[in-house]
């Protein structure tokens, strides 16, 4: 019994070895610095709170403020995407972070228009971090390997939100103002830690594995017509997916009628199930299949997900296996968005598809909360999870349809004279 014990353990440790080896130094380090920015990240969840309570806005000036952080986040996402294809993603990174060290600034706004003004402005200088950072995420990392430096990343920006949140309450608890201030000092640190720990020349070499795409390093990603397709289906799946964050948490309070303290317990669980789970998953799985056949897969999962709701709306566990279940739909669906579209772009036009990615989740970042309420004061919370449902549905045959097209495109690129013929 001991020996099998021992024999089981063995294996573990080997898988969780397996998992995490073989990741480039610089992809772990890339890993620290956002941990360290995202634990710093405390002044967006509290936002709401700090507008309607100290500011004294009201709930609807506060919407507004928040839309103006997602426009401002689309328009950074769109400008970083530019200036990492034209002066470096080292650069873009470094000056972002830095300049979003000025965050404090934000808590002298006191008017409503000045605190709309200043929250676009900061938002899109702290967006143009992120396509940046995809860019550096492939850069760093090996290509068979770039799945798991996405995962990785995951990794750190949850653990990060996890422990952010839970220092900003308490710093909450003697001012507010102490949120803004932190925030941007740990913004600036990681921009140093980038700048002196992360050598933009130290760049892995292409191997034989990497899933290439049949387009040159020079097409522009606008002109990209099946990248295209891909970024719509990839909005319309962070909207369903986004209700967890935003619907769910009031549907569990007012039809379920969980307690806080159930709820929080119930939506730690996706953050816990990625640390234990994402990393052995991926490194199983990854190159088994094409990427656009795991998202397949996972936006089946949040379909299912959502249609319990629609068939026992009340019981409590529901809402325990909705959490489980809609985890693995995550894990299946963002590490595998991220190899697909870096399989399709070159260093030279990397930013400009990074820039489009991380758009369409800026997007859904507004329109996750404000359609899934409307809806939800409209038709009802069982009707909108039907929507939802054959909405992921829907976004799975596209995928599909999309999978059929990429390969018919590699097929006649690889084959070039059949296709001529």
């Amino acid at each position: 019994m001991l020996v099998s014990q021992q024999t089981m353990l063995n294996k573990t440790i080997a898988l969780y070895r397996g998992a995490y080896g073989g990741l480039s130094p610089s992809s772990w380090l890339l890993s620290l610095v956002l941990f360290i920015n995202r634990c710093g990240n405390m002044v967006i969840p509290f936002m709401t709170v700090y507008l309607t309570q100290s500011l004294h806005f009201s709930l609807a000036d506060a919407g507004l403020v928040m839309a103006c952080f997602g426009l401002g986040a689309i328009l950074g996402a769109y400008i970083g995407g530019k200036l990492t294809d034209s002066i470096g993603f080292d650069k873009v990174q470094f000056w972002s972070l830095l300049l979003n060290g000025g965050f404090f600034i934000l808590g002298q706004m006191q008017s409503l228009h000045g605190f709309m003004i200043c929250i676009f402005c900061m938002s899109a200088v702290g967006e143009a971090f992120r396509p940046a950072n995809a860019a550096a995420i492939v850069h760093y990392a090996h290509d068979n390997d770039r799945t798991r430096a996405y995962s990785l990343n995951r990794l750190a920006v949850n653990l990060g939100f996890a422990i952010g949140p839970a220092i900003g309450g308490i710093l909450a608890s003697f001012s507010y103002q102490l949120l803004f201030w932190v925030d941007g000092c740990t913004c600036i640190l990681a921009a140093f830690l980038i700048r002196f720990l992360l050598d933009p020349s130290k760049a892995n070499k292409p191997t034989v594995h990497q899933q290439v795409g049949p387009l040159t390093d020079g097409t522009s990603a606008y002109r990209d017509r099946l990248y295209i397709v891909f970024i719509f289906l990839s909005l319309i799946n962070a909207m369903c997916f986004f209700q967890m964050f935003t619907i769910v948490p009031v549907y569990f309070s007012e039809v379920m009628h969980m307690s806080k303290f159930s709820i929080g317990v119930c939506m730690g669980l996706n953050g816990l199930i990625i640390a234990a789970i994402e990393m052995l998953l991926i490194f199983k799985i990854e190159g088994r299949r094409h990427s656009l056949v795991f998202i397949g897969y996972g936006l089946l999962l949040e379909a299912i997900c959502f249609l319990g709701f629609v068939l026992m709306p009340k019981a409590v566990w529901v809402a325990f296996i909705f959490m489980g279940a809609i985890t693995f739909g995550e894990i299946l669906t963002l590490p595998f968005m991220n190899a697909f579209w870096t399989s399709r772009c070159g260093p030279r036009n990397r930013g400009q598809y990074a820039a489009l990615y991380t758009m369409s989740y800026s997007g859904a970042h507004i329109l996750a909360p404000t359609v899934g309420a409307r809806m939800v004061q409209w038709t009802g919370f069982t009707n909108w999870w039907l929507i939802v449902s054959v909405l992921c549905l829907l976004t799975f045959a596209g995928f599909r349809w999309l999978y059929s097209k990429v390969t018919e495109e590699t097929n006649n690129a690889q084959n070039p004279l059949h296709n001529s013929l």
